[in-house]
């Protein structure tokens, strides 16, 4: 079914660009190699392909999990994609566990009381169709826990005694997400909550029985509640304002629970509820910004969580019941999550990303607050010292808040040197993302290769900034955040180190949007733009996004079957303004993609085209949302920055 999925997307590709050409429109060069589909790109040079490998071979680890002998499961890669890793000891051997060609992803490990293992999801080629498997690390079998078909099966979650697994699936109707329970002994799973919509469950019960969910509308709107394990009786709780945002809902060992809400707030704070007597308690009031991770210890002793502060990452823990903040070692500065405490609650464990450094896990002896690095990530043998991190910094948009001129945060990666630096405006997706200042290797390679400064902004829509930023973009405000990229390009124009006549964009998913809007709006200030899985109208992408997503879609884009919003999208579509597009496009995409499908894609290339444009065009069979093989990552990253040379260092 996949080799059928692949060869008739790029049969479609190949029909769609075989029709007779518009006048004026230039000549298509197609190269195929395997899955990778390469339209109008050059030959790579090799001194690209060569130093770039260097930058490509940098990885990183995440924490995935404790095993019951105090060991640990990360998830990283060795060849092609994520696998999942075992290591004993601290900066000891990753000892790798799974072998796919398919990303492992969704990693849950047993808890102690359960069985010897894991539990993982994997797709093929990137569809998200995800099917959950159980890892038994003492037979080294796999066995398949869902239904292996085109059902999207995700978030698993172990039961206290590992004796049942909760999870998410669109098994039943292929649109609604429903939570089921399997029982781990005799394998029977069955659907527990079939509401409709989208359900998650967020943790059982100690002793079982019961389970947290939620159901989540958008980025501002869900709805917890409780379902009896046996009858599937749900009880909804209460919102306070009757509507708000909810992430992480735990159990206490005395039944009370611990949750993350903005009810009454701009930011999303840890509460604490127990529902013998009283109103809940905010734990986090005294932090002013998200809470993004919590964590309990098995024993339930203590509580533990992470907070993100203008994008840098805080670990709190605090000792249960009194809440009693405990003494921590001084953490690398960066983004924090995967936070987890050992089975016998003496360590917590956790990832951190730098601006300067990939992906690793580190663990906290809580006892002593002794802080030990457990994996060493590589940065393919370049200089680290070399590395760049960003400049937070805040420029003036287009509106006022409070009298005052509404200011953007951005991250700024300025190259060694004076300048005037080439610009390359790097735009998050989601849209309901934020913008971190994570590791990255291409970034780096811009700035200390060829010279090209970063900036990456969080414009009004993305998440971490409070509630009332994030909904500045809903609906019919699309367009507002367009412009605060062209506020951006005001400021760059400030700035003596910055050159505003070579300034390019570049984004993935909603940011491959913001691509196309940018170049319909500003077409006259930018040399040029790359759009990744990009959509290119929102009234086509609502039509052919997978139907499990496109409630969700709606919430933040608008009700196209309104006819005034869909009268709105087609206003606003890059596709109907295309015309506007004179300068150089590169689009990428994944033919699997059931996100923003490759149909996108091809119809702005063609319209583009057909108008007479320059567009790079590269789709690869065997990827979804993204590109999450080595191979196709390399080729697209090195095609990526050929491009840049061509169009802001103006070098052939």
């Amino acid at each position: 079914m996949r080799t059928l999925l692949i060869a008739a997307t790029l049969l479609a590709s190949t029909v769609a660009l075989a029709q007779p050409l518009a006048v004026g429109t230039p000549e298509v060069k197609r190269e195929v190699v395997g899955n990778r589909t390469a339209e109008n790109i050059p030959p790579i040079p090799p001194q690209i392909t060569q130093r770039l490998a260097q930058y490509q071979a940098t990885r990183g680890a995440s924490f995935a999990g404790w095993l019951r002998d105090g060991s640990m499961l990360v998830t990283t890669r060795f060849a092609e994609t994520n696998q999942a890793h075992r290591v004993r000891t601290p900066l000891g051997m990753r000892e790798q566990l799974t072998f796919f060609a398919e990303p492992v992803t969704q990693v849950a490990s047993a808890p102690a009381k359960g069985g010897n293992g894991f539990v993982f999801a994997q797709d093929v080629g990137g569809s998200e169709f995800w099917q959950l498997h159980w890892y038994d690390l003492d037979s080294r079998s796999v066995t398949l826990l869902s239904d292996g078909g085109t059902s999207r099966n995700e978030r698993p979650l172990f039961s206290h005694d590992g004796k049942q697994i909760a999870y998410s699936s669109t098994a039943r109707n292929g649109v609604d997400t429903d939570i089921w329970v399997r029982d781990i002994a005799t394998g029977k799973a069955r659907a527990v909550v079939t509401e409709g919509g989208a359900w998650y469950a967020a943790d059982f019960s100690h002793d079982g029985t019961r389970l947290l969910v939620l159901k989540y509308v958008s980025i501002n709107e869900s709805y917890p509640g409780e379902v009896d394990v046996a009858t599937g009786k749900l009880r909804l709780f209460p919102v306070d304002g009757g509507k708000a945002a909810f992430t992480t809902f735990r159990y206490a060992r005395d039944g009370s629970v611990f949750y993350v809400s903005d009810e009454g707030t701009q930011f999303r704070t840890l509460r604490h509820h127990d529902p013998k007597g009283g109103a809940p308690r905010q734990i986090s009031a005294d932090v002013p910004w998200d809470v993004t991770d919590v964590a309990l210890s098995d024993d339930g002793t203590l509580l533990a969580f992470a907070s993100n502060e203008d994008g840098i990452g805080k670990l709190h823990v605090r000792r249960l019941p009194g809440l009693e903040p405990l003494t921590l070692p001084t953490l690398p500065v960066g983004v924090l999550g995967n936070v987890g405490f050992s089975p016998d609650s003496t360590r917590l464990a956790v990832t951190i990303n730098g601006a300067t450094s990939p992906s690793d896990v580190y663990v906290i002896s809580l006892a002593d607050a002794a802080l030990e690095r457990w994996t060493q990530s590589e940065v393919g043998g370049l200089d680290a010292t070399r590395f760049i991190a960003p400049t937070l910094v805040r420029y003036p948009t287009f509106d006022r808040v409070d009298g005052k001129p509404r200011t953007i945060p951005a991250f700024y990666y300025r190259p060694p040197g004076d300048g005037p630096f080439p610009v390359v405006v790097q735009i998050h997706g989601g849209p309901e993302a934020q913008a971190l200042p994570a590791f990255n290797p291409g970034i780096q390679y811009l700035l200390n290769e060829q010279k090209i400064a970063v900036l990456v902004p969080n414009v009004r829509g993305s998440a971490g900034y409070g509630k009332d930023y994030l909904l500045l973009d809903n609906g019919d405000k699309r367009e507002d955040s367009v412009k605060d990229i062209g506020a951006l390009l005001d400021w760059i124009a400030t700035r003596p180190e910055l050159d505003a006549d070579r300034v390019g964009v570049y984004g993935g998913s909603y940011g491959g949007y913001m691509v196309l809007a940018s170049m319909t709006h500003y077409n006259d200030r930018l040399r040029a733009g790359i759009d990744v899985v990009g959509i290119s109208s929102f009234n086509t992408f609502l039509a052919n996004t997978q139907g499990y997503r496109r409630d969700l879609r709606r919430a933040e884009y608008g009700d196209e079957r309104d006819p005034a919003m869909r009268a709105f999208h087609e206003t606003i579509a890059p596709l109907n303004n295309a015309q506007k597009i004179t300068k150089p496009l590169f689009v990428a995409q994944g033919a699997n993609d059931p996100r923003v499908p490759a149909s996108e894609a091809e119809q702005i290339v063609s319209k583009v085209r057909g108008n007479g444009g320059d567009v790079w065009y590269l789709l690869f069979g065997d990827e979804g949302h993204g590109f999450a093989k080595k191979t196709n990552a390399d080729y697209f990253g090195a095609a990526q920055m050929l491009f840049w040379q061509k169009h802001l260092l103006d070098e052939e």
